[in-house]
């Protein structure tokens, strides 16, 4: 791109070279800490692994017609989840239909390259808001949009958290439509990029436009407007917002409601960080999950900072956004303000999720203070004594480590040698044009962007005035953008490999995803029955990386229903409830019907025996079909979750409908042969601790905590312990037994697990291998009579359906003629559900313990289900509202225009005058 087209189109060429800075500081990070795709080291770490790449291959699967479900029921999850709002939840972002280019075994790299290209694009966005802002250098506007897409929030918390780079994209986006509402300009594409900033990730959205509101609010006092042209603007700019967001409302709405019926986790209760850490993160290289990562480059700090003291901006520009920055500084570290920003409600994680805001205001206000020429030595000494200010207070944190001040202090060197070379190019440049403006080198007015100086304007191509000017520019753009590379990169890089030691991670996708794929799709027989690919997961989501029909599910939307159901029948689950999984056990493999179950090994990334090898195996059961009959019941109210008991295995008879478990008394011993303590309240039971080491002893000698009791000869042993830790054995057995791994803490209870079978005395003994202090609660055990189980099985199937159809959120299932009862789909009664027996209307669905209900009278021999996102409907009427209204107002604006529009005069023509002929 030569020089006459950058000073032609220089909004472009900012955008390019802000996206370049930020792929290359991004990638070349990655480098550095050798991580994905660029080193060993996965960056599959927290939610990245469990949920977004799973939920990017599902998509992956849904846009090549390969997932059981559609856009409103994921059959592949939960047994049965709404789609929809996970849909908007994490993929309803125009970035995320790319994983559709690349192969499904590359689900990572196709993540990883949305997430780059979207934070490329958020940098583009930002260097054209600047220039857009106010006029000044098109380089200047792409470092600083760089500087804006590589902040600490970005490179820290955002860059493993995708769908959140769409808000990145959003704030700089909206402020143009804020600018376009100053204008009247643009108002039919300002409600599409608002609809679409709240269509992409409606969480982040509502953040952006707060901080793009706070900007247009700033804009119109600086803009010095009339009372009624100010309020005429922001009538503009709120009546576009409302309809955008009206336009997002079908996403939006469904949601809000799945959020209304999810478990609802953890209550988290806001604490601000220390002053020292939040200057802290200012600095590069530093890293704290719970505190703001507002690193945005030494150069738009001091930018930023020099502000207040750069005597060539006006008063108001100096004061307006100084303060601004300072306010919402001061509204992260107050509860009420945090609330407002989180939408009233503190994440369950991260405190800071509008940091980006804040970053973008510093770098905003370090494009006014560079827009109307660089500081004079005064204002840079006095930004740069601040920054030594907040170095110092900084310094007392534990954020900040030795390896910050080998990075910092030649930033702060390379950033002040830049600013004055480019001072100096300015001193020695020509007398401007009468009709440009001194102080940003472009023609005056408010938003030009023109990208050309008034000097490089009026001096002459080959003067040597020019040419050294040239060069003065040239070398301080060079150090500038170093600069910032160097601290992005380093930053990040940091960042990259503190999560590694703070966060879970997980393996990206390898050979053992291929051995799970393959096993579930050669077992699978959907909708016949369930394929669950197995207890032993990779990640929080295995259904829909490796495929199958099974419990597990992640979600931030996780159904209240289902995560109560499955935690009544022994289910285990981590995230606080919100991450439920797979529950290996023959009698809700029946109630579920799972026909079929992969075993897989131990996985080798989680570092559990890594010697085991065991091969990938898959598991057949006799089960009945997806819907069945059951007796009549008198009230719903009595077969809702709250009518289950303490016991899980009483539980499961329940839903099953027949006895088939023993649950005999227990004896619990201390590793030293005593009786344990007893704890109350939620972790009732007996208390296991881990033993004292008091003499070295061999693994054979070593003495455990145990439990004993009496099972009938042959039965199945189950051991349900959810706050317990540790492994649990089988002694004094024939038969080799199983090693049941548990693993609970505050935001984990254990599954039941199978440890073999029950020699034909009868007495069985488990050992216990705590490695923390944890309970076992009466009723433990359990002893699984396999022959009733048969029977239980056999007669459902007589009685159930004879074929079962489904198609998204359409369940049909032909019954035997004169069925009466109660029919039961085996999927969570999550709300959206109704159902009609025969040719009956549809009403909403009953519940049977959790499960999908619906009464039968003897006179029909179909049942049919269908799913209806709840809040879909309320959000299509809003959608709909909005669209009309937009299309009136539009219609209204073209009519006025064209009534405004001056009419053309009307010519009257001479006509010749006839002359008369005649023909005779």
């Amino acid at each position: 791109m030569d020089r006459s087209t950058l000073r032609g189109r220089p909004r472009q060429a900012a955008a390019l070279l802000a996206a370049a800075i930020t792929v290359t500081a991004f990638c070349a990070a990655d480098a550095v800490a050798r991580s994905y795709p660029f080193g060993p080291r996965t960056r599959a770490v927290n939610d990245l692994g469990n949920q977004y790449v799973p939920f990017h291959a599902h998509l992956w699967d849904l846009l090549h017609g390969r997932s059981d479900g559609g856009l409103f029921v994921n059959w592949q999850s939960g047994f049965g989840s709404s789609f929809l709002p996970d849909l908007g939840t994490y993929l309803s972002s125009p970035f995320a239909l790319l994983v559709a280019l690349f192969p499904r075994d590359e689900i990572d790299l196709a993540v990883y390259v949305v997430t780059v290209l979207k934070t490329a694009c958020a940098a583009a966005a930002m260097a054209w808001l600047l220039l857009r802002l106010r006029p000044g250098r098109w380089w200047a506007a792409g470092l600083l949009g760089a500087a804006y897409a590589l902040c600490g929030w970005s490179l820290a918390d955002a860059s493993y958290n995708p769908m959140w780079v769409d808000g990145l994209i959003a704030l700089p986006l909206l402020c143009l439509v804020g600018e376009w509402a100053l204008t009247g300009r643009h108002r039919l594409l300002g409600v599409l990029i608002v609809a679409l900033a709240w269509i992409a990730n409606f969480y982040t959205a509502y953040m952006a436009t707060i901080g793009a509101g706070l900007v247009l609010l700033l804009r119109l006092w600086l803009s010095g407007l009339p009372r009624r042209r100010a309020l005429a603007a922001a009538g503009r700019a709120t009546v576009t917002v409302a309809l955008g967001v009206g336009l997002a409302a079908p996403l939006v709405t469904v949601i809000y409601f799945g959020t209304t019926h999810a478990y609802p986790g953890r209550v988290m209760h806001f604490s601000p960080v220390a002053t020292e850490d939040l200057l802290a993160r200012l600095l590069p290289t530093t890293y704290g999950f719970g505190s703001p990562a507002l690193f945005v480059g030494t150069t738009a700090l001091l930018l930023a900072l020099a502000l207040p003291f750069h005597r060539a901006a006006p008063v108001r520009v100096r004061a307006g956004w100084s303060l601004l920055v300072a306010a919402v500084t001061l509204s992260m570290q107050w509860t009420p303000t945090h609330l407002a920003w989180h939408a009233f409600a503190t994440p369950n994680g991260s405190p800071y999720r509008q940091t980006f805001v804040l970053c973008a205001l510093l770098v905003i206000a370090a494009w006014h203070t560079l827009s109307y020429g660089v500081p004079a030595r005064r204002a840079l000494g006095a930004a740069t004594a601040l920054l030594a200010l907040i170095a110092a207070v900084a310094s007392r944190s534990g954020l900040v480590h030795s390896y910050a001040w080998p990075v910092l202090l030649p930033a702060v060197a390379v950033a002040l040698g830049g600013l004055l070379l480019l001072r100096r190019a300015e001193a020695v440049r020509p007398a401007a044009p009468p009709a440009a403006d001194a102080e940003s080198g472009t023609v005056a007015g408010e938003g030009a962007g023109e990208g050309a100086t008034a000097a490089e304007a009026g001096a002459a191509p080959g003067g040597a005035g020019a040419r050294r000017r040239t060069a003065l520019v040239g070398l301080a753009a060079a150090l500038l953008v170093g600069a910032q590379l160097g601290e992005a990169a380093a930053t990040s890089a940091v960042a990259t490999r503190l999560r590694l030691n703070h966060l879970d991670d997980y393996a990206s996708w390898g050979s053992r995803q291929e051995r799970q794929a393959e096993a579930v799709s050669e077992a699978d027989g959907w909708p016949a029955y369930r394929t669950d690919p197995g207890r032993e997961q990779t990640v929080g989501n295995d259904p829909m990386m490796v495929g199958g029909q099974g419990a597990q599910y992640y979600s931030s939307l996780t159904a209240d229903v289902l995560s109560r159901t499955l935690t009544a029948l022994g289910d285990g689950w981590t995230s606080r409830g919100r991450n439920v999984q797979s529950l290996d056990n023959a009698v809700t493999d029946a109630i579920f019907s799972v026909g079929a179950r992969v075993h897989s090994p131990p996985d080798q990334h989680q570092r559990w025996n890594p010697r085991d090898r065991s091969p990938v195996t898959v598991s057949r059961q006799d089960v009945p079909s997806l819907v069945t009959v059951r007796p009549s019941v008198a009230s719903t109210d009595r077969t809702g979750v709250s009518a289950f008991g303490p016991s899980p295995y009483r539980n499961q008879e329940l839903l099953l409908g027949s006895r088939v478990y023993t649950v005999p008394p227990l004896t619990v011993r201390t590793a030293d042969g005593g009786e344990p303590d007893r704890a109350s309240g939620d972790r009732a039971g007996a208390v296991i601790e881990v033993p004292r080491k008091k003499a070295p002893r061999t693994k054979a000698t070593q003495a455990r905590p145990t439990l004993a009791a009496q099972c009938p000869a042959g039965s199945e042993v189950y051991l349900w312990a959810p706050h317990y830790s540790g492994t649990a054995r089988l002694t004094d057995t024939p038969a080799k037994p199983l090693t049941g791994r548990f693993t609970s803490d505050a935001a984990k209870i254990a599954a039941m697990q199978r440890l073999g079978t029950a020699p034909q005395s009868g007495r069985v003994r488990i050992e216990l291998s705590p490695t923390r202090a944890g309970t076992v609660p009466d009723g433990a055990v359990g002893c699984l009579d396999t022959a009733r189980l048969h029977t239980a099985v056999q007669g459902l199937k007589a009685t159930g359906a004879t074929e079962v159809t489904v198609s998204d959120g359409t369940v049909r299932a032909e019954l035997p003629a004169g069925s009466k009862g109660t029919a039961v789909l085996a999927a969570p009664r999550i709300a959206g559900w109704r159902c009609a027996a025969g040719g009956g209307e549809a009403q909403p669905a009953e519940t049977y313990y959790g499960l999908i209900a619906v009464p039968l009278d003897g006179s029909a021999t179909t049942v049919t289900c269908t799913f209806h996102p709840p809040g879909l409907r309320l959000g299509a009427a809003v959608g709909g509202g909005s669209l009309l209204t937009l299309v009136l107002l539009g219609t209204l604006t073209a009519v006025r225009r064209r009534r405004a529009a001056p009419r053309p005069a009307l010519r009257t023509a001479t006509r010749p005058r006839e002359r008369a002929t005649s023909a005779l």
